[in-house]
This record gives C-alpha cells, structure tokens and sequence, in this order.
C-alpha cells in the first residue's frame, strides 16, 4: 500500500470527472459530501437488467467508472468544492489478468478479490491510497509492490503529479 499526494488537485479532477483515463476501473463506493452527503454503492442490483441486457452490455458485479462519472461529476461540479469525497475504485478481472501477465506475476484472478485505487479528497488535500485483497495468505509482497508501482505508472501517464507520503 502505497499513499500518493495529488500536487494539482484541478488538474487531476477534472482528469478524473471530464476525461476517460479512469473509465474501465470498477467503482466498489463512492461518497461525496456537498450541500448533503452521498453515497453510492457500486454493485449492480442483477434484478433491475434481462438476462439478455447483462449478456449484451457485459454488465459485471460493478459498475464502471465510465457509467458512474458524469453522476458524480453532478454531484460535485458547481462553485463551491466538496467539502469530502472518496471513491473506490477496483481493476477489472480482465485488466487484473492482463496487469498479472505483463507483470510475470506467479498468481491468478481466482485468487485476487481486488486490486483497488481509493481515491480520498479532505481538507483540501486529494490522495490516491493503493490497496490489494487477495483470498489467502502469503507472505509474499510482490502483488502490493507491483501494484503499486503499477498506480505510479497511471498516474504518470496521464501527468499527473504527485509525491508520495
């Protein structure tokens, strides 16, 4: 687990409400507190969507960051900054393969319940906090390094500053 410090808190929001950098993260939560406190819960009520409109849509167990953000763009966009935010943001199984591949990684999906980005905005002070889940136990850091230095790696490619608590 890594905390990395946002040093331009304008240019990464409005990276991460206006552009599509963030898109294909799952958001497991998010909560905003504006004029009144909001929460969201990312997981998808399977009953609201046919069998066919899940099939089709390949709706997963989430939603993506990329359905969810202009909602919570909504919530927060205006003259006046948040007073709070935090969203969790989890890779999706297949980018979670793909980053287990590229990194020569010894374990598999199965394994792994979540890869996250917890993005937290207080007292004017945005950061973005790494985490793993994984459903055994090891002694071996190499998913967190990796991981890790993988959030480094996002932040970077979209020039994003940032310096590491």
């Amino acid at each position: 687990m890594v905390a990395l410090k946002i040093e331009d808190l304008k240019q990464f929001t409005s990276k991460l409400f206006m552009g599509e950098g963030f898109d294909t993260f799952l958001v497991r939560e998010a909560d905003f507190v504006t004029f009144n406190s909001f929460h969201i819960d990312g997981h998808i009520r399977q009953g609201y969507y046919s069998d066919e409109e899940l099939e089709a849509g390949k709706i997963e167990d989430l939603s993506s960051w990329k359905v969810l953000r202009p909602i919570c763009f909504g919530l927060i966009k205006g003259k006046k900054l948040p007073e709070y935010f935090q969203i969790v943001m989890q890779l999706s199984p297949g980018n979670t393969d793909r980053f287990l591949k590229s990194r020569q990684l010894s374990m598999t999906s199965e394994n792994i319940n979540g890869l996250y980005l917890n993005i937290r905005y207080e007292d004017g002070v945005l950061n973005c906090i790494t985490g793993t889940s994984v459903n055994f136990f090891t002694l071996d850091k190499s998913l967190d390094r990796e991981w890790d230095d993988m959030a480094r790696t996002i932040l970077k490619k979209y020039e994003i500053a940032f310096s590491e608590e």
